[in-house]
């Protein structure tokens, strides 16, 4: 279910009606934008995920006893690798597969790329790994710029020509009014 623009062929364009102050052919993000609540609470999902992996890793490190000073730095390097994985699982591979991290998932909410097309394993690298350090580094004003654009999009959106929608109005993407059943 990606977002797909109005054609001409719609029941809608033949019979001229559409949305008011959004031309055929358009789609009007201003329905489907992800709100900013909403892309703040799959952030958090996300980053409460990498977390857990630290909590879990200490949680076991105290059952089984390690105090000694090479135990604990191995401990830890398998902990940042273990950090790694789930991250390039969690935002590389689910986003690039489908649209959706988890807390994405969770939310309702899905990456697409700008036009509609269903968002690929490159952008979401770009989207994940470069853009959202660069709207850390910004001390989040590269993400709360998101909450005051019309499209609904922060730094790392821009950086990777993507915009984040509802999964769920997908059914709603079409701006012409629904068709009417023929009449017989």
């Amino acid at each position: 279910m990606t977002l797909r623009t109005e054609r001409a062929t719609t029941a809608g364009a033949r019979t001229g009606t559409r949305a008011v102050g959004v031309r055929a052919g358009e789609v009007n993000i201003e329905r489907l934008r992800a709100p900013f609540s909403l892309r703040c609470g799959a952030l958090l999902i996300d980053y409460i995920l990498l977390i857990g992996v630290v909590a879990l890793a200490t949680l076991l490190a105290r059952m089984f006893g390690i105090e000694t000073r090479r135990d604990t730095s191995t401990l830890l390097t398998i902990t940042y690798v273990t950090i790694g994985v789930v991250a390039l699982l969690n935002f590389v591979l689910l986003a690039g597969s489908g649209g959706q991290t988890l807390g994405k998932w969770v939310t309702g909410l899905r990456v697409e790329e700008r036009d509609g097309v269903p968002l690929g394993y490159v952008r979401a690298a770009l989207r994940h790994l470069v853009g959202y350090p660069l709207s850390f580094l910004t001390l989040g004003v590269g993400l709360i710029l998101a909450a005051f654009n019309r499209e609904g999009r922060a730094l790392h959106d821009f950086l990777a020509g993507t915009v984040v929608v509802r999964a769920r109005d997908a059914s709603r993407v079409y701006n012409a009014p629904p068709q009417s059943s023929p009449k017989n």
